[in-house]
């Protein structure tokens, strides 16, 4: 009977870790779309111009972080915009985060576990 119950409680311990485990990749991925999500709209917002009759996209980190607001304030949910910035001109990184709270509430982690995630695209103008 012992035995019968220490396996029980085992089996359950498995179930929970499982559970939580699966809660925290499953927001993780949603985090990385909504950067994603930020990081390609945010890379539209370049600004044209004509250098010796060639057309050239070039971002600026204002516009990038005007994009990227933009797109957070439709899809963000809870994760909030940590960075938005162009390191050369052609590309867009987009920083966000969140908090992940697991789905059965535990002593070990009360206040939840912060999340973040970065991508980062390249405008092409063909």
């Amino acid at each position: 009977m012992i035995l019968t119950l220490g396996y029980a409680v085992l089996a359950l311990a498995v179930i929970l870790v499982c559970t939580a485990a699966t809660s925290l990749y499953l927001a993780q991925k949603q985090l990385d779309a909504v950067a994603d999500a930020a990081a390609l709209a945010a890379a539209d917002g370049f600004e044209l111009s004509v250098v010796e009759g060639d057309p050239i996209a070039t971002l600026s980190d204002a516009g990038v972080r005007r994009e990227a607001e933009a797109m957070m304030a439709e899809i963000g949910g809870d994760a909030r915009l940590v960075a938005a910035t162009t390191p050369d001109g052609v590309s867009a990184r987009v920083t966000v985060a969140g908090t992940w709270h697991p789905p059965i509430v535990t002593v070990f982690v009360p206040a939840g576990v912060t999340l973040e995630a970065t991508a980062t695209t390249r405008t092409a103008l063909r």
